[in-house]
């Protein structure tokens, strides 16, 4: 629909899982057979029946492939050189999973590293740790309380299902985090309603919300989330495969747009649903009836909330307001 626009557009990729954004040549590498097409969920008919499946197709396709700092570096490069040279984007934050860490025996600040060395030159790069809301045991507990210490990671993101309850670990690494000036997200308002986004913020104090979709239901709690100056990177098609939203038409990035809450467009899993972020803003165009100036807002939302100085944010959103001073009245 704007594809011509969309591609011009300098963009972010805010909600983006480094294992969850595993190449699917990278896969071809390690069983040529199994691979040697896309998966069924990345038709764009497919939905997940649950969360579950979901985290069990993810799993069984990308940890017997990030095994070392060196595999996630390989893979971190071929993702974000696309990003940047065939999406056009200028600015990334990407989370790699505790979980995977511990099962594959991976080390955590070597990780962070090679990611970020990973990025092309011109592309800005920030990681963040994924740690789920039972990832704090005996095996991980160590490495949990350190990684506020590592020294190439920006922020910590709570991640999995948000049905289970937060343990009172969660609180004392996010004060730790706040307290340290590095960045702190959690997914929430994905499956669960408004009541868990609240929980996030009262007791974590977090600065972003990965998805929040649901939050919409509650004009009240987006209200509370403008007046934070709090972002929620959305990702609309991994939202409709996942059952989230019954389809973009009625998807949430709406009603939370129209309310003056900052938000983004992201792609969240790629390898689970084969999409691009150039085709998460054009679903959006299309079906979701976004016009142009109102996609250059939210690209110009990720760059708002991009951990960069003002000298670096600059010249983004100069390129942006270049894009801006085109359009026609309507568009």
């Amino acid at each position: 629909m704007y594809d011509e626009f969309i591609r011009s557009l300098p963009k972010t990729e805010m909600h983006l899982h480094i294992e969850g954004a595993l190449p699917q040549e990278l896969l071809r590498k390690l069983d040529p057979v199994k691979y040697a097409v896309p998966p069924p969920s990345w038709d764009d008919s497919f939905r997940y029946p649950n969360f579950q499946a979901f985290d069990e197709h993810l799993l069984g396709m990308v940890c017997p492939w990030y095994t070392s700092p060196e595999r996630y570096y390989e893979a971190a490069k071929l993702i974000l050189e696309r990003l940047y040279h065939e999406q056009n984007v200028r600015y990334v934050e990407t989370s790699f999973a505790s979980g995977v860490l511990e099962f594959m025996g991976v080390d955590g600040p070597a990780t962070a590293e090679a990611i970020k060395a990973a990025a092309p030159e011109g592309l800005d790069v920030r990681v963040f740790l994924g740690i789920h809301h039972n990832g704090y045991n005996e095996r991980t507990g160590a490495f949990i309380d350190d990684c506020v210490n590592w020294k190439h990671l920006d922020g910590v993101d709570l991640h999995g299902a948000e049905t289970m309850p937060m343990e009172p670990w969660t609180d004392l690494v996010w004060k730790r985090f706040n307290d340290a000036g590095k960045m702190t997200k959690a997914h929430a308002g994905e499956f669960c309603g408004p009541e868990f986004v609240r929980e996030v913020l009262s007791r974590l104090n977090v600065k972003r919300i990965e998805h929040g979709e649901r939050a919409a239901q509650d004009p009240a709690l987006l209200k509370q989330i403008k007046d934070l100056g709090i972002t929620l990177d959305l990702c609309p098609i991994s939202n409709v495969k996942l059952g989230v939203s019954n389809s973009f038409a009625d998807h949430s990035l709406r009603k939370i747009f129209d309310a003056g809450v900052s938000c983004t467009i992201n792609t969240d899993d790629p390898v689970c649903f084969g999409n691009t972020l150039f085709d998460d803003y054009e679903v959006m165009a299309r079906e979701g009836g976004f016009k142009k100036s109102e996609l250059l807002k939210i690209a110009r939302n990720g760059f708002q909330a991009a951990l960069v100085d003002e000298k670096r944010r600059a010249p983004w959103l100069a390129e942006l307001d270049a894009i801006g001073a085109t359009l026609g009245e309507n568009e």
